[in-house]
Order: structure tokens, then C-alpha cells, then sequence
């Protein structure tokens, strides 16, 4: 089938290309007895603009900045990585993708990062925002000057940002509460939580959902309080050291954040630790290889280059005053075992 174009609309409306534009666009210029024979002869064709064209017309570029932790955080280099490799495959869209790396536990510097930003170096913003109060205000200034901002993969609702490309946290925490709770034989034990920090809001939701699931469901588990690591492999590891000493009977362990390959040194020594129920965030090389050695029984993942992908289609989307199309930037948990891993890449 034919797609119907401008100069179809032109036609029907008995009008010059010029004035359809003006019309479409929303431009003064144009009576309104001619505005609404456009919109009748647009309607009646089922016109759609195509956006892309009207961007290379307008020669708009995209420059869009993406503020992404560093750090030996596995999960967190793969949405670096997809970020990167995007970016090539966009040059002809006339959309240019820089990552700047931040400090996730640091809001002061967050804050600062964000502060030097306005129209004049970029046009839209996707930022890992921890929940701090000046990332907040540094969010919403951003806004005021006119940069669209998103948040990614932890969300920062209170600001002024305007889509949030992630996970629901809150529904992955119940989700390692449940598998817990299954995996875990029917008597009193104890589970041992470890986070990066609790004032990361992604991380703050999935543990909120994984207490609700167990003290309902499962309230003979007992939850140890929240150690935090701060997403460092030594630091997660030596939790964990610590935990298996001061508590000889604990029976299951969730790793709300990143961190993963100090969790799996710590229980890789010694066989009677894979008797221990581990589950964990994000598949990477080494929680892939921990669940096909049994260290780890279930791993809630996310998809990076989704995430990547639905923020560049959402900053456009904002940059351009178009509709978000909520179904198509809805992310999706994953959860792999053993049995279900995909294909290595």
C-alpha cells in the first residue's frame, strides 16, 4: 500500500506544499477556513508525518548526554558499552550520544555534572540519578533551562524529570522475595541482605518489595538487616565473610545491587556454601557462570540495550513535543536459571 505524503495532503486540500507544513506544524500564517480544510484532507487520508524526514529537513541534530556510573560495576559497563555502540548506529539519524561518567554514591558531584549542562552543549539528558536532594534540584534547574531530562534504570520521581526508563524495582524486589521464599525449605532460617546503598532509589524499591513478599508470605524467614557495600566486589565479599560467621545457619542471601563477583569469591570457597540460596541482579560473564556452577540459583536482569535504545526514542520523543509510546518503553523482567540461559554474545 502506498503511504500517503505531504504532497497527497497538498492535493486534496487544493493548497501549496508551504501552507500544509505551516499547518502540520502548527506555525501562524495560515486562515483558519484553509487550517481546517488541511486537517479534513489529512484526516480523510489518514496522514501521518513522517517525523525523521521533518527532522533532516530542519537538519535538527540530537545531541543527547547520557550520565552513567563508573566503577567496577558489571551492569553498569554493559549500559556504557550498549550506549557506545548505539551511538555508531545513529550517526545517519543526526543523533550524537556522549557518555560521562559519574559517581552514582556522590551527589554533590552528580549535582555538579548536571549544573554545567543546558542548550548550549546538549538537548536531552539521561542520568542514573541517585535520590539525593541536590540531584533533585540540579534535575529540575536542567528542565527550567530548557533540556529534557530522563531518568535511568533508578528513578528519581519527586524532580522535574519527565520519563523514566527502567524496571519496576519495587516488583523485581517481590520477585527475589518470591524466589526466596520457594526455594528455601518450609522452616525458620535467615536471609542475609546486602545492598550498594539503600539512598539509591532502585535500590531502597527492590528491598521495600522483597520485605513485603516476606514477611507476608514467608514470615518464617527471618531478614537480617541490610548490609551495604557500595557495590564494590572486596566490600561485598567481606560482608559476606562477616554474615557466614555470625550466623552459621543462614540459608538464603539477595544481593540487591551490583557487586556479584565478590559474593561469589566469598562462596565459592568451600562446598557446603552452595548450600546457601543466592539470588542476584543483572546477568553478566560471572553470574552467568556462578549459576552453571550453582553458586547463584536466580538472576533478575534487565535488558541494556532495551534501556539504551527506549532512552534515545524517548529523548527524540520530548525534543521533538511527540508522544511517548508507553508499550514500546516499557521494560521487562527477565529471570534466568540455569536451565534458561540465552545464548553466550
Amino acid at each position: 500500500m502506498k503511504r500517503v505524503t505531504i504532497h497527497d495532503v497538498a492535493e486534496a486540500a487544493g493548497v501549496s506544499l508551504a501552507t500544509v507544513d505551516r499547518v502540520m506544524n502548527g506555525r501562524p500564517g495560515v486562515r483558519k477556513a484553509t487550517i481546517d480544510k488541511v486537517r479534513s484532507a489529512a484526516d480523510g487520508l489518514n496522514y501521518k508525518p513522517d517525523v525523521f524526514a521533518a527532522g533532516l529537513a530542519k537538519k535538527r541534530v540530537y545531541r543527547l548526554h547520557f550520565l552513567i556510573p563508573d566503577g567496577p560495576n558489571a551492569f553498569m559497563e554493559d549500559l556504557t558499552r550498549e550506549a557506545r555502540a548505539h551511538a555508531e548506529t545513529l550517526s545517519s539519524d543526526r543523533v550524537t550520544v556522549h557518555v560521562e561518567p559519574i559517581d552514582a554514591f556522590d551527589g554533590h558531584r552528580v549535582a555538579g555534572t548536571l549544573a554545567v549542562l543546558d542548550r548550549s552543549v546538549c538537548d536531552g539528558v539521561a542520568v542514573v540519578a541517585p535520590a539525593f536532594p541536590e540531584v533533585r534540584a540540579a534535575i529540575d534547574r536542567l528542565q527550567d533551562r530548557g533540556v529534557p531530562v530522563v531518568t535511568l534504570v533508578s528513578d528519581h520521581p519527586v524532580s522535574a524529570r519527565q520519563h523514566f526508563v527502567g524496571i519496576d524495582n519495587t516488583a523485581a524486589g517481590r520477585t527475589a522475595g518470591r524466589l526466596l521464599g520457594r526455594f528455601l525449605p518450609e522452616k525458620d532460617a535467615k536471609i542475609g541482605l546486602i545492598a550498594g546503598s539503600l539512598g539509591l532509589r532502585d535500590h531502597a524499591e527492590r528491598f521495600a518489595g522483597c520485605k513485603t513478599i516476606l514477611e507476608t508470605d514467608f514470615p518464617h524467614l527471618q531478614l537480617l538487616k541490610v548490609r551495604e557495600g557500595r557495590d564494590d566486589n572486596a566490600r561485598n565479599a567481606d560482608l559476606v565473610e562477616r554474615l557466614l560467621q555470625d550466623h552459621a545457619d543462614l540459608a538464603g542471601l539477595y544481593n540487591i545491587g551490583a557487586g556479584n563477583r565478590g559474593i561469589i569469591a566469598a562462596l565459592s570457597e568451600g562446598h557446603q556454601r552452595k548450600e546457601i540460596v543466592f539470588v542476584g541482579h543483572e546477568l553478566t560473564p560471572y553470574t552467568r557462570d556462578a549459576l552453571q556452577a550453582g553458586i547463584m540459583d536466580a538472576v533478575i536482569a534487565q535488558d541494556p540495550g532495551h534501556e539504551i535504545r527506549s532512552a534515545v526514542r524517548v529523548l527524540k520523543a520530548l525534543c521533538d513535543k511527540k508522544p511517548i509510546i508507553e508499550g514500546q518503553e516499557r521494560i521487562g523482567i527477565d529471570i534466568f536459571l540455569k536451565d534458561n540461559l540465552p545464548e553466550a554474545v
